[in-house]
């Protein structure tokens, strides 16, 4: 694993913390750095899926810094070419997400994770590849994007099993339903409403998840 990926090394299970899909720069940035503050987060994905170029490079130039700045990967989502042209640590891809295998040559020493949704056929490619992690899921409802896929705790058991390669459980985790993926072996927790709609506010979103995420 290289320099870059330190950030998503296999050391206990920790948070893998994704932006609301929508947000403003300069009003999130505030909310940002409280939720980083609070505690551990291995990694920050900045997802706007409908947002124009600009929009994602302006987010990048004001939330990068307050990322890095806590020792947060800063990873884009969808786009390896961007992710390398603006500095980012790396690029979370999904299926449909261009090259992989020129993503994986572009980003030779930054963070490349691959969408794997619940297959091991996608995850054993995406190893043999080279990504840094895979992510599994959907592992419950989601109102963050339509459900697809749906993934059981035995892809994280079988996976942990079988490789020294990361993998991230996504879809529907909050603090009191994840204790299962955290037994079976994720690596991360992706998370976006368990910490930006907290009801006390994301800083204790993180503090929850946090302590949900302690091995058992």
């Amino acid at each position: 694993m290289n320099a870059a990926s330190q950030g998503v090394s296999s050391e206990g299970c920790r948070l893998y913390l994704i932006t609301p899909p929508r947000l403003d720069p300069a009003t999130f940035r505030d909310r940002l750095a409280e939720a980083l503050d609070a505690g551990d987060v291995a990694c920050l994905q900045l997802r706007l899926k409908d947002a124009a170029q600009d929009e994602i490079k302006r987010a990048v130039e004001v939330l990068m810094p307050i990322a890095q700045a806590r020792d947060v990967a800063f990873i884009l989502n969808d786009d390896a070419k961007l992710a390398h042209a603006l500095g980012c640590d790396g690029a979370h891809l999904g299926q449909t997400d261009g090259d992989h295998e020129g993503a994986r040559k572009l980003l030779k020493d930054r963070i490349l994770g691959i969408t794997c949704h619940a297959s091991r056929h996608l995850a054993m490619e995406a190893g043999e590849l080279g990504a840094d992690y895979v992510a599994f899921g959907a592992f419950f409802p989601t109102d963050t994007k339509e459900t697809v896929h749906t993934a059981g705790t035995d892809l994280l058991e079988w996976w942990s099993e079988m490789m020294e390669i990361p993998c991230v459980a996504i879809g529907g985790i909050t603090a009191a339903n994840c204790a299962p993926l955290v037994r079976a072996g994720a690596d991360f927790l992706a998370v976006v409403g368990a910490v930006w709609n907290h009801p006390e506010g994301p800083a204790a979103g993180v503090r929850a998840m946090n302590a949900a995420t302690v091995r058992m």
